[in-house]
């Protein structure tokens, strides 16, 4: 089953045991889903999946921290509750330690050496981690790998 049909049929499980929080993230989701296969007129595979719902927790981890500064807890926790939902949906992801290795292999290959082969580097971890890594500890393990 695909991950998207996996989303749909969560949406129904939802809806039937009336779980009113878990069902609006889910409906989020969709709408996002659907946004972007409208925008880019594609058919959203897992992967593409995947960064939707990267985004999505992005946009949410960066509102909690935006509610807290501003004390409103409340809302800081519902953001939490959707954070929670959404990751159930991600794959496995890898710890520190495989990042970095997964990073150094990726610097070996292409030779690079140095803080200006940041964006190449970048751009290879990109395709080969997506979904399986959030890319703010790749960025760091990159930056680490060429400085070192």
């Amino acid at each position: 089953m695909s991950l998207k049909a996996r989303i749909t049929e969560d949406m129904k499980t939802a809806m039937r045991a009336k779980e009113a929080e878990r069902l609006a993230t889910i409906r989020l989701l969709l709408a996002a889903m659907k946004q972007k296969e409208v925008d880019e007129r594609i058919e959203l595979d897992d992967a593409a999946v995947v960064g939707v719902i990267d985004k999505m927790i992005k946009q949410r981890k960066d509102s909690i921290t935006a509610f807290t500064q501003a004390g409103r807890t409340e809302l800081a926790d519902k953001e939490a509750a959707e954070i929670a939902v959404l990751e159930a949906y991600l794959p496995q992801r890898l710890d520190a330690d495989e990042i970095a290795a997964e990073v150094k292999a990726i610097v070996a290959e292409l030779g690079a050496s140095g803080p200006g082969d940041m964006g190449k580097v970048m751009g290879a971890a990109k395709q080969r981690l997506a979904g399986k890594a959030e890319m703010g500890q790749v960025s760091a393990a990159v930056k680490a790998a060429l400085a070192g």
